[in-house]
Protein backbone atom coordinates (compact mmCIF):
# COMPACT_ATOMS: atom_id res chain seq x y z
CA UNK A 1 0.00 0.00 0.00
CA UNK A 2 2.68 2.42 0.77
CA UNK A 3 4.57 1.99 -2.92
CA UNK A 4 0.68 2.83 -4.26
CA UNK A 5 0.44 6.12 -2.19
CA UNK A 6 4.12 6.66 -3.33
CA UNK A 7 3.17 6.63 -6.71
CA UNK A 8 0.14 9.25 -6.38
CA UNK A 9 2.11 11.58 -3.57
CA UNK A 10 5.85 12.73 -3.83
CA UNK A 11 8.06 10.95 -1.09
CA UNK A 12 8.68 14.45 0.30
CA UNK A 13 5.26 14.28 1.74
CA UNK A 14 6.46 11.43 4.03
CA UNK A 15 9.60 12.76 5.61
CA UNK A 16 6.73 15.69 6.36
CA UNK A 17 4.50 13.07 7.37
CA UNK A 18 7.11 11.09 9.70
CA UNK A 19 8.81 14.44 11.22
CA UNK A 20 5.61 15.93 12.42
CA UNK A 21 4.20 12.71 13.73
CA UNK A 22 7.32 13.01 16.30
CA UNK A 23 6.77 16.65 17.16
CA UNK A 24 3.33 15.89 17.84
CA UNK A 25 4.52 13.12 19.83
CA UNK A 26 6.15 15.22 22.17
CA UNK A 27 3.78 17.97 22.16
CA UNK A 28 0.46 15.87 22.73
CA UNK A 29 1.94 13.09 24.89
CA UNK A 30 3.24 16.36 27.28
CA UNK A 31 -0.26 18.03 27.13
CA UNK A 32 -1.82 15.08 27.94
CA UNK A 33 -0.06 15.01 31.20
CA UNK A 34 -0.21 18.98 31.93
CA UNK A 35 -3.21 19.94 33.50
CA UNK A 36 -3.10 16.73 35.58
CA UNK A 37 0.65 17.39 36.92
CA UNK A 38 -0.39 21.02 37.52
CA UNK A 39 -3.55 19.79 39.64
CA UNK A 40 -1.48 17.04 41.34
CA UNK A 41 -0.71 17.52 45.06
CA UNK A 42 0.39 13.98 46.00
CA UNK A 43 2.86 12.58 43.19
CA UNK A 44 4.41 15.96 43.42
CA UNK A 45 2.77 18.42 41.14
CA UNK A 46 2.80 21.42 41.84
CA UNK A 47 -0.85 21.40 43.29
CA UNK A 48 -2.35 24.67 41.85
CA UNK A 49 -6.48 25.37 42.41
CA UNK A 50 -8.56 24.25 39.37
CA UNK A 51 -8.92 27.88 38.42
CA UNK A 52 -5.14 28.50 38.11
CA UNK A 53 -4.16 25.38 36.78
CA UNK A 54 -6.82 25.28 33.42
CA UNK A 55 -5.87 29.39 32.71
CA UNK A 56 -1.92 28.03 32.99
CA UNK A 57 -2.85 24.51 30.93
CA UNK A 58 -4.76 27.60 28.56
CA UNK A 59 -1.78 30.02 27.92
CA UNK A 60 0.59 27.42 27.71
CA UNK A 61 -1.78 25.61 24.24
CA UNK A 62 -2.31 28.89 23.49
CA UNK A 63 0.99 30.25 23.08
CA UNK A 64 2.03 27.27 21.25
CA UNK A 65 -0.16 27.87 18.32
CA UNK A 66 0.50 31.88 18.69
CA UNK A 67 3.62 31.87 18.05
CA UNK A 68 3.52 30.38 14.80
CA UNK A 69 2.90 33.59 13.85
CA UNK A 70 5.95 35.45 14.11
CA UNK A 71 7.70 31.81 13.20
CA UNK A 72 6.25 32.11 9.92
CA UNK A 73 7.18 36.02 9.64
CA UNK A 74 10.89 34.51 10.48
CA UNK A 75 10.63 31.59 7.78
CA UNK A 76 8.96 34.42 5.30
CA UNK A 77 11.57 36.89 5.27
CA UNK A 78 14.45 35.58 7.18
CA UNK A 79 15.55 32.21 8.30
CA UNK A 80 12.80 30.60 5.11
CA UNK A 81 10.79 27.35 6.30
CA UNK A 82 14.10 24.32 6.32
CA UNK A 83 16.05 26.43 8.69
CA UNK A 84 12.37 27.84 10.44
CA UNK A 85 11.63 23.63 11.17
CA UNK A 86 15.53 22.48 12.21
CA UNK A 87 15.46 25.11 14.63
CA UNK A 88 12.35 25.09 16.01
CA UNK A 89 12.79 21.34 16.70
CA UNK A 90 15.66 22.14 18.28
CA UNK A 91 14.29 24.49 20.87
CA UNK A 92 11.81 22.65 21.42
CA UNK A 93 13.73 19.34 22.37
CA UNK A 94 15.42 21.50 24.99
CA UNK A 95 12.02 22.69 26.44
CA UNK A 96 11.13 19.18 27.30
CA UNK A 97 14.87 18.04 28.49
CA UNK A 98 13.95 21.47 30.67
CA UNK A 99 10.50 19.77 31.91
CA UNK A 100 12.20 16.62 32.34
CA UNK A 101 14.67 17.58 35.08
CA UNK A 102 12.90 18.33 38.47
CA UNK A 103 13.68 21.47 39.89
CA UNK A 104 11.50 24.64 41.31
CA UNK A 105 8.34 25.80 39.56
CA UNK A 106 10.31 29.34 37.83
CA UNK A 107 12.56 26.05 36.04
CA UNK A 108 9.24 24.28 34.79
CA UNK A 109 7.59 27.46 33.50
CA UNK A 110 11.06 28.37 31.52
CA UNK A 111 10.69 24.83 30.14
CA UNK A 112 7.03 25.49 29.17
CA UNK A 113 8.30 29.01 27.19
CA UNK A 114 10.88 27.39 25.35
CA UNK A 115 8.78 24.23 23.59
CA UNK A 116 5.75 26.75 22.90
CA UNK A 117 8.98 29.18 21.01
CA UNK A 118 10.15 26.38 18.61
CA UNK A 119 6.72 25.07 18.01
CA UNK A 120 6.04 28.26 16.96
CA UNK A 121 8.78 28.51 14.62
CA UNK A 122 8.06 24.81 13.74
CA UNK A 123 4.66 24.39 13.37
CA UNK A 124 3.18 26.41 10.41
CA UNK A 125 6.64 25.81 8.57
CA UNK A 126 5.87 22.46 8.24
CA UNK A 127 2.39 22.51 6.55
CA UNK A 128 3.46 25.64 4.20
CA UNK A 129 5.93 22.98 2.74
CA UNK A 130 3.10 20.36 2.53
CA UNK A 131 1.22 23.13 0.45
CA UNK A 132 4.33 23.83 -1.63
CA UNK A 133 4.34 20.34 -2.78
CA UNK A 134 0.93 20.49 -4.57
CA UNK A 135 1.33 23.74 -6.46
CA UNK A 136 -1.86 22.76 -9.02
CA UNK A 137 -4.13 22.60 -5.36
CA UNK A 138 -7.30 21.22 -6.06
CA UNK A 139 -8.72 18.00 -4.25
CA UNK A 140 -5.40 16.21 -4.71
CA UNK A 141 -3.76 18.38 -2.18
CA UNK A 142 -7.08 18.28 0.51
CA UNK A 143 -6.18 14.37 0.49
CA UNK A 144 -2.23 15.36 1.16
CA UNK A 145 -3.40 17.36 3.92
CA UNK A 146 -5.16 14.61 5.03
CA UNK A 147 -2.81 11.81 4.62
CA UNK A 148 -0.31 14.24 6.85
CA UNK A 149 -2.96 15.03 9.22
CA UNK A 150 -2.72 10.93 9.87
CA UNK A 151 0.96 11.40 11.09
CA UNK A 152 -0.07 14.38 13.01
CA UNK A 153 -2.24 11.87 15.08
CA UNK A 154 -0.61 8.87 15.01
CA UNK A 155 2.24 10.57 16.67
CA UNK A 156 -0.80 11.92 19.33
CA UNK A 157 -1.42 8.18 19.91
CA UNK A 158 1.89 7.48 20.14
CA UNK A 159 2.27 10.61 22.67
CA UNK A 160 -0.41 10.21 25.12
CA UNK A 161 -0.29 6.46 24.98
CA UNK A 162 3.75 6.18 26.06
CA UNK A 163 4.11 9.88 27.53
CA UNK A 164 0.52 9.68 29.61
CA UNK A 165 1.54 5.97 31.22
CA UNK A 166 4.88 7.22 32.46
CA UNK A 167 3.72 10.45 34.07
CA UNK A 168 -0.08 9.02 35.56
CA UNK A 169 1.75 5.35 36.44
CA UNK A 170 5.49 5.67 37.02
CA UNK A 171 6.79 9.58 37.66
CA UNK A 172 5.69 12.99 35.85
CA UNK A 173 9.14 14.15 35.01
CA UNK A 174 10.12 10.64 33.21
CA UNK A 175 7.06 11.57 30.92
CA UNK A 176 8.45 14.81 29.72
CA UNK A 177 11.86 13.57 29.31
CA UNK A 178 9.78 10.87 26.79
CA UNK A 179 8.67 14.37 24.79
CA UNK A 180 12.32 15.17 24.60
CA UNK A 181 13.30 12.24 22.72
CA UNK A 182 10.32 11.94 20.63
CA UNK A 183 11.28 15.17 19.30
CA UNK A 184 14.78 14.08 18.64
CA UNK A 185 13.92 11.29 16.64
CA UNK A 186 11.27 13.80 14.35
CA UNK A 187 14.71 15.88 14.02
CA UNK A 188 16.41 12.97 12.90
CA UNK A 189 13.68 12.11 9.87
CA UNK A 190 13.75 15.80 9.02
CA UNK A 191 17.97 16.36 8.52
CA UNK A 192 17.92 13.35 6.70
CA UNK A 193 14.77 13.07 4.67
CA UNK A 194 15.01 16.35 3.26
CA UNK A 195 18.13 16.69 2.06
CA UNK A 196 16.75 13.64 -0.51
CA UNK A 197 13.09 14.13 -0.94
CA UNK A 198 12.83 18.21 -0.39
CA UNK A 199 15.46 19.75 -2.34
CA UNK A 200 14.07 23.06 -3.41
CA UNK A 201 11.29 23.43 -1.27
CA UNK A 202 11.72 26.19 1.45
CA UNK A 203 14.99 26.69 1.37
CA UNK A 204 14.33 30.48 -0.01
CA UNK A 205 12.62 33.22 2.32
CA UNK A 206 8.97 34.17 0.27
CA UNK A 207 10.42 37.98 0.43
CA UNK A 208 13.72 36.94 -1.29
CA UNK A 209 11.45 35.86 -4.51
CA UNK A 210 11.08 38.54 -7.25
CA UNK A 211 8.17 37.93 -8.78
CA UNK A 212 5.59 40.81 -9.92
CA UNK A 213 3.13 40.29 -7.33
CA UNK A 214 6.01 40.34 -4.61
CA UNK A 215 7.43 43.77 -5.31
CA UNK A 216 8.82 45.52 -2.50
CA UNK A 217 5.91 47.47 -0.74
CA UNK A 218 6.24 50.92 -0.96
CA UNK A 219 7.11 53.90 1.46
CA UNK A 220 4.22 54.63 2.39
CA UNK A 221 2.95 51.28 2.58
CA UNK A 222 5.47 50.56 4.86
CA UNK A 223 5.07 53.86 6.91
CA UNK A 224 1.49 52.63 7.26
CA UNK A 225 2.00 49.03 8.56
CA UNK A 226 4.56 51.30 11.36
CA UNK A 227 2.00 53.33 12.52
CA UNK A 228 -0.48 50.43 12.83
CA UNK A 229 2.20 48.61 15.33
CA UNK A 230 2.04 51.73 16.84
CA UNK A 231 -1.35 51.88 17.29
CA UNK A 232 -1.46 47.95 18.57
CA UNK A 233 1.43 48.68 21.30
CA UNK A 234 -0.71 52.28 22.41
CA UNK A 235 -3.78 50.07 22.73
CA UNK A 236 -2.61 47.43 24.43
CA UNK A 237 -0.90 49.66 27.07
CA UNK A 238 -4.12 51.63 27.24
CA UNK A 239 -5.92 48.03 28.34
CA UNK A 240 -3.45 47.69 30.97
CA UNK A 241 -3.34 50.92 32.44
CA UNK A 242 -7.05 51.13 32.70
CA UNK A 243 -7.15 47.48 33.54
CA UNK A 244 -8.68 45.44 31.42
CA UNK A 245 -5.85 43.26 31.47
CA UNK A 246 -4.54 42.24 34.95
CA UNK A 247 -1.48 39.97 34.70
CA UNK A 248 -1.28 39.70 38.75
CA UNK A 249 -2.74 35.99 38.18
CA UNK A 250 -3.13 33.22 36.37
CA UNK A 251 -6.39 33.69 35.30
CA UNK A 252 -6.00 37.80 34.86
CA UNK A 253 -3.69 36.75 32.48
CA UNK A 254 -4.87 34.26 30.58
CA UNK A 255 -7.98 36.62 30.08
CA UNK A 256 -5.49 39.20 29.29
CA UNK A 257 -3.78 37.15 26.56
CA UNK A 258 -7.33 36.58 25.13
CA UNK A 259 -7.19 39.98 24.58
CA UNK A 260 -4.31 40.28 23.03
CA UNK A 261 -4.98 37.45 20.53
CA UNK A 262 -8.14 39.32 18.84
CA UNK A 263 -5.96 42.69 19.02
CA UNK A 264 -3.19 41.20 17.45
CA UNK A 265 -5.36 38.72 15.15
CA UNK A 266 -7.57 42.19 13.87
CA UNK A 267 -4.60 44.68 13.55
CA UNK A 268 -2.86 41.81 11.86
CA UNK A 269 -5.62 41.35 9.07
CA UNK A 270 -6.00 45.50 8.74
CA UNK A 271 -2.40 45.75 8.01
CA UNK A 272 -2.55 42.92 5.35
CA UNK A 273 -5.41 44.27 3.69
CA UNK A 274 -4.50 47.66 3.64
CA UNK A 275 -0.99 47.94 3.25
CA UNK A 276 -0.09 45.19 2.31
CA UNK A 277 -0.01 45.71 -1.96
CA UNK A 278 -3.28 42.95 -2.46
CA UNK A 279 -4.69 42.91 -5.69
CA UNK A 280 -8.80 42.99 -5.60
CA UNK A 281 -8.60 39.19 -6.29
CA UNK A 282 -6.10 38.91 -3.22
CA UNK A 283 -8.41 41.09 -1.01
CA UNK A 284 -11.35 38.66 -1.34
CA UNK A 285 -9.87 35.84 -0.25
CA UNK A 286 -8.60 37.37 2.68
CA UNK A 287 -11.76 38.18 3.21
CA UNK A 288 -12.52 34.61 3.31
CA UNK A 289 -9.31 33.33 5.39
CA UNK A 290 -10.92 36.16 8.08
CA UNK A 291 -14.57 33.91 7.81
CA UNK A 292 -12.50 30.80 8.19
CA UNK A 293 -10.02 32.17 10.87
CA UNK A 294 -13.88 33.23 12.94
CA UNK A 295 -15.09 29.62 12.08
CA UNK A 296 -11.61 27.68 13.59
CA UNK A 297 -11.61 30.01 16.47
CA UNK A 298 -15.06 28.75 17.47
CA UNK A 299 -14.11 24.75 16.39
CA UNK A 300 -11.08 24.82 18.70
CA UNK A 301 -12.82 26.36 21.07
CA UNK A 302 -15.00 23.72 21.53
CA UNK A 303 -12.17 20.68 20.57
CA UNK A 304 -9.74 21.25 22.47
CA UNK A 305 -11.50 21.26 25.61
CA UNK A 306 -9.89 17.35 25.22
CA UNK A 307 -7.30 18.56 27.02
CA UNK A 308 -8.55 20.59 29.64
CA UNK A 309 -12.53 20.08 30.50
CA UNK A 310 -12.79 16.94 29.09
CA UNK A 311 -10.28 15.89 30.50
CA UNK A 312 -10.96 16.46 34.17
CA UNK A 313 -14.28 14.95 33.05
CA UNK A 314 -12.22 11.80 32.39
CA UNK A 315 -10.30 12.03 35.74
CA UNK A 316 -13.16 12.63 37.57
CA UNK A 317 -16.51 11.51 36.78
CA UNK A 318 -16.34 8.67 34.45
CA UNK A 319 -15.60 4.70 34.84
CA UNK A 320 -12.60 3.94 34.12
CA UNK A 321 -12.05 0.87 36.11
CA UNK A 322 -12.75 -2.34 33.80
CA UNK A 323 -11.85 -6.17 35.84
CA UNK A 324 -9.98 -4.44 38.68
CA UNK A 325 -7.52 -2.69 35.92
CA UNK A 326 -7.83 1.03 35.86
CA UNK A 327 -7.47 2.98 32.40
CA UNK A 328 -4.78 6.30 33.04
CA UNK A 329 -7.90 9.24 32.61
CA UNK A 330 -5.24 10.55 29.53
CA UNK A 331 -5.60 7.63 27.25
CA UNK A 332 -8.89 8.96 26.83
CA UNK A 333 -7.46 11.80 24.25
CA UNK A 334 -6.53 8.90 22.64
CA UNK A 335 -9.65 8.30 20.83
CA UNK A 336 -9.62 11.51 18.86
CA UNK A 337 -6.16 10.21 16.98
CA UNK A 338 -7.68 6.55 16.49
CA UNK A 339 -10.58 7.39 14.86
CA UNK A 340 -8.63 10.08 12.59
CA UNK A 341 -6.40 7.06 11.42
CA UNK A 342 -9.74 5.54 10.50
CA UNK A 343 -11.28 8.08 8.74
CA UNK A 344 -9.10 10.65 7.49
CA UNK A 345 -8.04 8.06 4.57
CA UNK A 346 -12.43 7.63 4.36
CA UNK A 347 -11.97 11.50 3.93
CA UNK A 348 -9.46 11.75 2.20
CA UNK A 349 -11.11 8.96 -0.86
CA UNK A 350 -14.36 10.61 -0.15
CA UNK A 351 -13.21 14.62 -0.88
CA UNK A 352 -11.64 12.89 -4.33
CA UNK A 353 -14.81 10.89 -5.39
CA UNK A 354 -17.21 13.49 -4.93
CA UNK A 355 -14.44 16.34 -6.79
CA UNK A 356 -14.53 13.71 -9.48
CA UNK A 357 -18.25 13.89 -9.88
CA UNK A 358 -18.71 17.61 -9.21
CA UNK A 359 -20.40 17.25 -6.29
CA UNK A 360 -17.76 17.76 -3.20
CA UNK A 361 -19.32 20.62 -0.68
CA UNK A 362 -17.48 24.07 -1.16
CA UNK A 363 -14.95 24.82 1.83
CA UNK A 364 -17.54 26.96 3.78
CA UNK A 365 -20.23 24.17 3.71
CA UNK A 366 -17.37 21.51 5.25
CA UNK A 367 -16.45 24.46 8.18
CA UNK A 368 -20.27 24.81 8.82
CA UNK A 369 -20.11 20.87 9.02
CA UNK A 370 -17.44 20.73 11.30
CA UNK A 371 -18.94 23.49 13.96
CA UNK A 372 -22.39 21.53 13.67
CA UNK A 373 -20.54 18.58 14.66
CA UNK A 374 -18.45 19.96 17.55
CA UNK A 375 -22.06 21.48 18.89
CA UNK A 376 -23.80 17.83 18.85
CA UNK A 377 -20.31 16.30 20.43
CA UNK A 378 -21.39 19.17 23.71
CA UNK A 379 -24.58 18.06 23.24
CA UNK A 380 -23.64 14.76 24.11
CA UNK A 381 -21.66 15.59 27.19
CA UNK A 382 -24.36 17.60 28.86
CA UNK A 383 -26.34 14.42 28.75
CA UNK A 384 -23.09 12.83 30.49
CA UNK A 385 -23.12 15.61 32.68
CA UNK A 386 -26.60 15.36 34.19
CA UNK A 387 -25.63 11.74 35.29
CA UNK A 388 -22.19 13.13 37.00
CA UNK A 389 -24.65 15.25 38.83
CA UNK A 390 -26.60 12.68 40.05
CA UNK A 391 -23.35 11.58 42.20
CA UNK A 392 -22.49 8.58 39.72
CA UNK A 393 -19.84 7.78 37.74
CA UNK A 394 -20.66 8.36 33.88
CA UNK A 395 -20.34 5.39 31.25
CA UNK A 396 -17.05 5.75 28.94
CA UNK A 397 -19.43 5.63 26.13
CA UNK A 398 -20.16 9.53 26.41
CA UNK A 399 -16.71 10.68 26.08
CA UNK A 400 -15.76 8.14 23.37
CA UNK A 401 -19.04 8.69 21.00
CA UNK A 402 -18.51 12.68 21.99
CA UNK A 403 -14.75 12.26 20.35
CA UNK A 404 -15.68 10.20 17.20
CA UNK A 405 -18.42 12.87 16.67
CA UNK A 406 -15.75 15.96 17.18
CA UNK A 407 -13.27 13.74 15.19
CA UNK A 408 -15.17 13.76 12.48
CA UNK A 409 -15.99 17.20 12.56
CA UNK A 410 -11.76 18.00 12.34
CA UNK A 411 -11.63 16.15 9.35
CA UNK A 412 -14.04 18.38 7.71
CA UNK A 413 -12.24 21.63 9.07
CA UNK A 414 -8.54 20.97 9.85
CA UNK A 415 -6.85 19.35 6.89
CA UNK A 416 -9.30 21.85 4.57
CA UNK A 417 -8.69 24.49 6.23
CA UNK A 418 -4.84 23.88 6.11
CA UNK A 419 -5.24 23.50 2.47
CA UNK A 420 -7.33 26.56 2.32
CA UNK A 421 -5.12 29.05 3.89
CA UNK A 422 -2.01 27.36 1.53
CA UNK A 423 -4.06 27.94 -1.65
CA UNK A 424 -5.55 31.38 -0.65
CA UNK A 425 -2.58 33.60 0.85
CA UNK A 426 -0.40 35.41 -1.56
CA UNK A 427 2.64 33.76 -1.86
CA UNK A 428 4.34 36.52 -0.06
CA UNK A 429 2.34 35.96 2.96
CA UNK A 430 1.78 32.37 2.84
CA UNK A 431 3.96 31.55 6.16
CA UNK A 432 2.28 34.41 7.55
CA UNK A 433 -0.80 33.39 7.25
CA UNK A 434 -0.54 29.57 8.23
CA UNK A 435 0.50 31.42 11.23
CA UNK A 436 -2.53 32.90 11.66
CA UNK A 437 -4.50 29.85 10.90
CA UNK A 438 -2.66 28.46 13.69
CA UNK A 439 -3.43 31.72 16.07
CA UNK A 440 -7.08 30.92 15.59
CA UNK A 441 -6.11 27.65 17.12
CA UNK A 442 -4.28 29.59 19.95
CA UNK A 443 -7.35 31.56 20.77
CA UNK A 444 -9.62 28.30 21.03
CA UNK A 445 -7.14 26.47 23.06
CA UNK A 446 -6.88 29.94 25.72
CA UNK A 447 -10.90 29.64 26.08
CA UNK A 448 -10.82 25.68 25.97
CA UNK A 449 -8.41 26.26 29.12
CA UNK A 450 -10.88 29.62 30.87
CA UNK A 451 -13.80 26.91 30.20
CA UNK A 452 -12.12 24.29 32.25
CA UNK A 453 -11.72 26.74 35.49
CA UNK A 454 -15.65 26.17 35.63
CA UNK A 455 -15.24 23.13 36.62
CA UNK A 456 -15.28 23.62 40.56
CA UNK A 457 -16.20 20.41 42.16
CA UNK A 458 -18.02 23.14 44.48
CA UNK A 459 -20.43 23.76 41.78
CA UNK A 460 -20.76 20.77 39.76
CA UNK A 461 -24.26 21.40 39.27
CA UNK A 462 -23.47 24.12 36.64
CA UNK A 463 -21.86 21.37 34.53
CA UNK A 464 -24.44 20.86 32.06
CA UNK A 465 -25.08 24.72 31.50
CA UNK A 466 -21.69 25.11 30.65
CA UNK A 467 -21.42 22.59 28.27
CA UNK A 468 -25.19 23.68 26.94
CA UNK A 469 -23.59 27.15 26.40
CA UNK A 470 -20.58 25.31 24.30
CA UNK A 471 -23.21 23.82 22.18
CA UNK A 472 -25.33 26.57 21.37
CA UNK A 473 -22.26 28.82 20.48
CA UNK A 474 -21.23 26.51 17.61
CA UNK A 475 -24.23 24.74 16.46
CA UNK A 476 -25.01 28.95 16.06
CA UNK A 477 -22.72 30.12 13.91
CA UNK A 478 -22.36 26.78 11.82
CA UNK A 479 -25.98 27.77 10.83
CA UNK A 480 -24.84 30.91 9.73
CA UNK A 481 -21.89 30.02 7.84
CA UNK A 482 -24.66 27.31 6.11
CA UNK A 483 -26.65 30.64 4.85
CA UNK A 484 -24.26 32.60 3.64
CA UNK A 485 -21.73 29.80 2.03
CA UNK A 486 -22.38 31.04 -1.52
CA UNK A 487 -20.82 34.77 -0.98
CA UNK A 488 -18.00 33.62 0.57
CA UNK A 489 -17.14 30.72 -1.97
CA UNK A 490 -17.04 33.63 -4.42
CA UNK A 491 -14.67 35.35 -2.75
CA UNK A 492 -12.21 32.68 -3.02
CA UNK A 493 -11.93 33.98 -6.84
CA UNK A 494 -12.30 30.11 -8.22
CA UNK A 495 -9.74 28.27 -5.93
CA UNK A 496 -11.25 25.08 -4.63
Amino acid sequence: MTSTLSQKHPRGLYVLFFAEMWERFSYYGMRAILLLFLLDNVRGGMGLEAAEAAAVYGLYTSAVYLLTLPGGWLADNILGQKKAIWYGGIVIMLGHIILAIPGPTSIFFIGLITVAIGTGLLKANISSIVGELYPEGGARRDAAFSIFYMGINLGSILGITIVGFLGQKINWHMGFGAAAIGMALGLTVFKFGSKKYLQGFGEVPAAKISTPESVAKSGSEKKLGYGLVAMLVLFLSALQLKGFIDMSTAQGLAQGAGIIIVTVSLFYFIYILVAGGLSPVERKRIYVLIVFFLAAAIFWSGFEQAGSSLQIFAERYTQRTFGGWEMPSSWFQNFNGTFILIFAPVMASLWIYLSAKGINPATPIKFAIALLLVGTGFFIMEMASKVAVTGQLASPLFLTLTYLVHTIGELCLSPVGLSSYTKLAPKRYVSQLMGIWFVAASLGNLIAGLFAGGFDEENLQQMPALFHQVTLFSVGFGLLLLIFWKPVKNWMGGIQ
